[in-house]
């Protein structure tokens, strides 16, 4: 047998209309019941009154005691009962006898339906019971003599009890049209629902967004770099496993906001200090990331926004070359700069007819060029250090500042866990730094020594600039923070930082008016570690 399935939309409709049915249904049943009760009400009170006329008529008080009384009686109850419209009245004495009844044959005889023995108490009451003529409510009166002191009988009025069928034959207009409107309203409503919720869900099938929804699990976690999405209110909505792995947590962790997680600590500061936009380099879980921030954007309005994490080892081989190769052009571009302005003067000089000053000038300078060159190469071992130097010795060149180098200099050999290119970040970032402030300056020098010292790895970078003041020498680790205008600035110095607290270093910081310096050591058994 065939399965018929049905699509969402005609699922949703069905059970609305259903509902709707069955509202109806139920509202209709109660209804009905509630009429039936009203009615019940007035016919019991209706019942109460005529038995109670009755029981007040001379005629039966003074014969309801006689043999021959029902003559009298039987005559007068049916003239009532069919003036009233009641089913029956029936009037029996204290021994129950029957004085008058519908049924001619019944009188004479004993009432014992079994719910009269309250009323030879003096009681009145209504009762129901199912009689001769079907099921009815009876109004029980006690009949009292004497002015009400002795009671000779009792006088039963019943009135059938309308059933379900009759009440709902007499209101069938009224209930039909109110059903028929409720499902007609029941039915547009349902359709429009389902067609709303439907268009709502881009008219895709329960089927087909639970395929996309597993997709796009799918997908976060075959993803190389950690993917981390936040609501507006900075809360983790999706959460990939590389990223759970580069952070430090679990996936249970979702739904909990950045600043209640101790291991998001760095990216949390990042996003309240400013709305990140580029590229960030950060530390998480003790692991450098690169961070990239994209908003996320509903109806041209930001909703979120979806964070990326790639660990910095796996593009570090790629940005150490991206690194050699934009030094080497810019050493390049400096000592073609640097090339034309000693040809321009070695030109001058021999035009000058000056060929022995010539020749003593191209000899210092090759001289110089190549002390620094041998210099660096037999001292620092690692070839992308050693280049940085030298960039940034023929840069200070060009900025007429002498970038000098201490002569007991040496780095031989960098421990296990800890690479060049960290120690490019540092010297790269203090070196730039020193020569822009000493730009311009009197005595525009910059000191540069690296040693070993007492199990240390001790790196000293220092300028004959104008100083720091102490009220910025608090601020100058602050990512963003500098004293030279906005831009990309305010990084240098929060990488060092970073970079110097990772490998569980100190920073020393010395300055005044004679210039900076800035003191560097690194444990080497807590990088082995």
């Amino acid at each position: 047998m065939k399965i018929l399935h049905l699509k969402l939309g005609t699922k949703i409709a069905m059970l609305s209309f259903l509902l709707v049915l069955l509202s109806v249904f139920l509202a209709g049943v109660i209804i009905v019941n509630q009429i039936s009760d009203k009615m019940e009400k007035e016919i019991g009170h209706r019942a109460m009154a005529i038995a109670r006329t009755v029981a007040q008529l001379s005629e039966v008080q003074e014969n309801l005691s006689k043999s021959e009384g029902s003559k009298v009686i039987q005559p007068l109850a049916e003239r009532i009962r069919l003036a009233t419209g009641v089913e029956y009245i029936v009037i029996f004495n204290m021994e129950k006898t029957r004085y008058s009844h519908p049924y001619l044959d019944r009188i004479g005889t004993v009432f014992n339906d079994g719910d009269e023995e309250l009323s030879l108490q003096r009681k009145e009451y209504l009762s129901q019971a199912v009689g001769v003529l079907g099921p009815s409510i009876r109004a029980f009166v006690p009949v009292l003599a004497d002015e009400g002191t002795r009671q000779v009988g009792v006088v039963a009025v019943g009135i059938l009890v309308p059933t379900i069928r009759e009440i709902i034959s007499t209101i069938k207009t009224e209930l039909y049209s109110s059903i028929l409107i409720g499902l007609i309203l029941g039915g547009l409503g349902s359709f429009y629902l389902a067609s709303n919720i439907k268009k709502n869900m881009f008219s895709l099938e329960p089927n087909e967004i639970a395929r996309m929804l597993e997709e796009r699990v799918a997908i976060f976690q075959a993803m190389d770099d950690g993917v981390v999405a936040l609501d507006i209110e900075n809360r983790i909505t999706v959460i990939n496993e590389k990223a759970c792995r580069i952070v430090g947590i679990s996936e249970k962790e979702v739904g909990c906001r950045l600043k209640e997680l101790p291991a998001f600590n760095a990216l949390n500061d990042l996003l309240v200090a400013n709305d990140p936009t580029e590229t960030t380099e950060l530390i998480l879980n003790n692991t450098w990331v690169f961070v990239d921030f994209l908003p996320v954007r509903v109806k041209e309005q930001i909703v979120g926004r979806v964070i990326t994490l790639k660990e910095k080892t796996e593009v570090r081989k790629m940005a150490e070359e991206l690194t050699g190769v934009k030094t080497f052009i810019e050493a390049l571009r400096v000592q073609n700069h640097e090339s034309l302005n000693k040809l321009h003067t070695i030109a001058g000089l021999i035009q000058l007819g000056k060929a022995d000053q010539a020749m003593d000038y191209i000899y210092r300078v090759t001289e110089e060029q190549q002390e620094v060159t041998r210099f660096l190469s037999s001292k620092i071992r690692y070839p992308n250090v050693a280049g940085l130097l030298l960039g940034k010795y023929n840069r200070g060149k060009e900025l007429k500042v002498d970038v000098l180098f201490d002569p007991d200099s040496n780095l031989s050999e960098l421990p296990e866990g800890f690479d060049s290119s960290t120690l490019t970040i540092i010297l790269g970032n203090l070196l730039e730094n020193a020569m822009e402030a000493v730009v311009g300056s009197k005595l525009s020098e910059v000191h540069c020594r690296i040693k070993y010292e007492h199990h240390e790895l001790v790196l000293s970078v220092e300028d004959t600039g104008p100083g720091i003041s102490s009220e910025n020498q608090a601020k100058i680790y602050q990512w963003g923070f500098s004293t030279k205008g906005n831009g990309n600035r305010g990084i240098g110095l929060s990488l060092v930082k970073q970079t110097v607290d990772l490998l569980g270093g100190t920073i020393e910081l010395e300055s005044g008016k004679w210039g900076t310096r800035f003191g560097v050591r690194i444990p080497l058994n807590k990088i082995q570690a």
